[in-house]
């Protein structure tokens, strides 16, 4: 069998990256929730509209 190696190296990481992506990546989703909300508030008023 050959042999397997377990060392790994990281790079080593600044927490104020992660937390600089972690929050652009929040604001992306919210936008993104927020966007989709009202879609479907427009979706369901133009349904009331037209189909009543």
């Amino acid at each position: 069998m050959a042999e397997q190696h377990s060392n790994y190296d990281f790079a080593a990481v600044d927490s104020k990256d992660i937390l600089a992506e972690r929050q652009e990546e929040w604001t992306r989703f919210t936008q993104f929730v927020t966007g989709a909300a009202v879609l479907t508030a427009v979706i369901l008023v133009l349904m009331a509209i037209f189909l009543l």
